[in-house]
């Protein structure tokens, strides 16, 4: 049970900023295997925002509650998912080579790629979840924030780690580990989808699925693998399409 708090502490304290014990270790091995609990760290962030969003209902109009609850998520998790999207699209959209491309998203600087592609992507972020109705936000949000973070681990478990140094610029990279541990992800990141019909479910995962295996495929010839930037990039990917597929079903239902 120990082991198994460390390995869920290990990965709030890695991909979030809301503190830890003290006495929680740390290596790389702890942090590989405390990818299973990706998706569980995703639904509490989803969890804070859809409280900061039902919360400022009582004193705000619909469209301004999202704009905050959209905000404390990215301050809790100190925007590492969204700037890793920006230095994905900073170094695929400015570099030619393996080495160039690398060497852009190893810049802690962002660019006009980066803020263009933020800026687009929490746009359609804000403007999916808008369309949805008022009760449905707060489910939509932990649903999507968990989800999203399952397939980040995916790439992990079947692609490589690209950079040759085996850094990033800032923090390690959470790499393989047991397949266990895959099977946990995915079992906390696909137990959200239950919130929503099961139509939802079934076309969530398949095109996410889908997503994933070309991101993988364009990762693997452009870099020969992935960087932490770009499991970020494919976790804000994910978020944004579940949310579109949300509005879809609810538009047409």
């Amino acid at each position: 049970m120990k082991q198994q708090l460390t390995l869920f502490l290990t990965a709030l304290m890695f991909y979030t900023r809301i503190p830890v014990p003290k006495w929680v270790p740390w290596s790389e091995e702890i942090l590989n295997r405390s990818t299973r609990y990706l998706p569980l760290v995703g639904l509490l962030v989803g969890g804070i925002g859809s409280g900061v969003f039902a919360g400022l209902q009582q004193l705000f109009p619909v469209h301004l509650s999202l704009i905050l609850s959209m905000l404390a998520t990215i301050f809790v998790t100190g925007a590492f998912h969204e700037d890793g999207f920006a230095d994905f699209c900073d170094g695929f959209g400015g570099g030619y080579t393996r080495e160039k491309i690398l060497t852009i998203m190893k810049d802690s600087r962002i660019g006009t790629y980066g803020s263009i592609g933020l800026t687009g992507m929490l746009a359609t972020k804000f403007a999916g979840l808008i369309s949805l109705t008022p009760e449905t936000i707060p489910f939509a949000l932990l649903s999507g924030h968990a989800f999203s973070r399952l397939m980040p681990v995916i790439v992990i478990f079947t692609s490589s780690y690209s950079r040759d140094d085996a850094t990033s610029k800032t923090k390690p990279v959470g790499k393989r580990s047991k397949s266990s541990d895959l099977l946990i992800a995915i079992a906390l990141g696909l137990a959200p989808l239950s919130l929503f019909p099961w139509q939802i479910a079934a076309t969530a995962v398949p095109v996410c699925l889908l997503i994933y295996r070309v991101f993988k495929r364009y990762l693997e010839k452009k870099i020969g693998g992935y960087t932490g930037d770009c499991l970020g990039a494919l976790q804000q990917i994910s978020e944004v399409t579940f949310y579109l597929i949300l509005v879809i079903f609810y538009h047409f239902s």
